[in-house]
């Protein structure tokens, strides 16, 4: 009898210690971090926030995220604060053996995600779901409590440091005067709506010392009636190019599009159909890479806050050239001295042409990745696939930016000269997070 006792304690002890240890796999898999990205996404697509807003959550949540690790593990990865404009050094609590450092990461990433400019509670959804599946899976609740206070802790410094921003004073600032100026950036159909963010310059930016640090040459001057100037040139250029799309460039277009809100009108039907923005398909592409990469738990996390923060610090760039030059877009050009019925194949977006945020944005991106993946990195980018679109392959990040330069003039929405001015000086903003940023020692 005791022999069989001690032979069932035995098991069951083997039983539960194996069970007691399930909810490490679960939690600490990369895979998990990026679905809790890809779930911000969806979130930041529910909220119908411009692709520059949305930056602005995705940063903040990724590097919430990483100063858990930093904090966790010193020896590995250098904390950003100090690194950061503004950001003091983070002052975390002491690790106890109770804190799972990757269920402490996921959290902070979740409450600084949405605490950034989301009600309060927006992703409580998840984070339930997430811990009925850990619990289940043997997590206890000393342990739950123990990694709450610490992402907590690092999360308010966080969230304390974006309060600083200037977000919330750009809310209230003067709007965009639309003035009957040739060449001067108008409203555009089907919704003619308001210049998006004129003030996003005045955004503190992260790694970059001024929103004015790379500024270009100004764009071609305004003039549709020489036939032999730059600028009538680029406006038949995107006109003929629009007209006669192949199918590879219109899915390259599409692929690339992008668009958080488009307006679909038939006839006296209107609806509006949402996608990921600029930023979230670029966040979507790390979690690609790093599923390929097979990289660790910590090296998605230090991915994706080196890719967000030189989104973040790309569009304050963009803005400030936009709003400096406030170019009016190819289709009302065409429209007024051309072509009144000619529609680019993409719906344009609600801020000046020059330059190209998409180009600027995606050229950082893939700077910021090739620092962590290397060059050549081949890829297949399924980001569009829930959206109906189909993947496309690429070489590196790099030729994947090069794609999205096209994108936008197949798409009918900038000048070729833009998105070729917009890849160079996205390049740099992204040369310059990946070279100041001390991450991974």
């Amino acid at each position: 009898m005791k022999k069989t006792l001690l032979g069932l304690a035995v098991v069951l002890c083997i039983f539960s210690c194996k069970n007691s240890d399930e909810y490490k796999t679960f939690l600490h898999n990369p895979d998990l971090f990026s679905a809790t990205v890809h779930e911000l996404n969806s979130v930041v697509m529910g909220n119908n926030f411009p692709p520059m807003v949305a930056s602005r959550n995705y940063a903040y949540a990724a590097i919430a995220a990483y100063e858990v690790v930093a904090a966790a593990y010193p020896d590995q990865y250098q904390s950003l604060g100090g690194q950061l404009n503004g950001l003091k050094p983070i002052h975390a609590p002491a690790l106890t053996p109770e804190v799972d450092v990757e269920l402490a990461s996921l959290m902070a990433y979740m409450k600084v995600g949405e605490s950034v400019t989301f009600p309060e509670g927006s992703m409580q959804v998840y984070a339930d779901s997430i811990m009925k599946v850990a619990r289940k899976k043997g997590l206890t609740d000393k342990i739950e409590k123990a990694s709450r206070l610490f992402a907590d802790s690092i999360g308010r410094e966080i969230v304390r440091w974006s309060k600083q921003d200037n977000y919330l004073e750009t809310r209230g600032a003067e709007k965009y005067t639309v003035k009957d100026i040739p060449g001067r950036w108008v409203p555009t159909p089907p919704m003619y709506a308001s210049a998006a963010e004129p003030h996003w310059m005045e955004i503190r930016t992260m790694v970059i010392d001024s929103a004015g640090i790379f500024d270009p040459a100004p764009p071609p001057a305004f003039n549709i009636t020489d036939k032999n100037s730059k600028y009538y040139r680029e406006v038949m250029a995107i006109k003929n190019a629009g007209d006669s799309l192949t199918p590879e460039q219109k899915h390259i277009a599409e692929f690339w599009d992008d668009n958080p809100f488009k307006m679909n009108v038939t006839g006296h039907v209107m609806f509006g159909s949402k996608k990921f923005s600029p930023a979230g398909h670029w966040m979507s592409v790390v979690g690609i890479a790093a599923q390929k990469a097979k990289s660790d738990y910590a090296t998605t996390v230090c991915a994706t806050a080196k890719t967000a923060i030189a989104l973040f610090d790309a569009f304050i760039q963009c803005w400030y050239v936009k709003y400096k030059h406030n170019t009016v877009r190819p289709e009302t050009v065409i429209n007024k001295y051309i072509d009144i019925n000619w529609r680019p194949y993409l719906q344009t977006p609600a801020f000046p042409e020059y330059t190209c945020g998409h180009s600027t944005i995606s050229s950082s991106a893939a700077e910021a990745l090739t620092s962590v993946f290397g060059d050549n990195f081949a890829y297949t980018d399924s980001t569009e696939l829930e959206f109906g679109i189909n993947s496309r392959s690429f070489k590196s990040f790099r030729h994947a930016a090069d794609e999205n330069n096209w994108a936008r003039f197949y798409g009918g929405l900038h000048y070729h000269n833009s998105c070729i001015i917009s890849t160079d000086i996205g390049q740099k903003v992204g040369q310059l997070v990946a070279t100041r940023l001390k991450m991974k020692k």
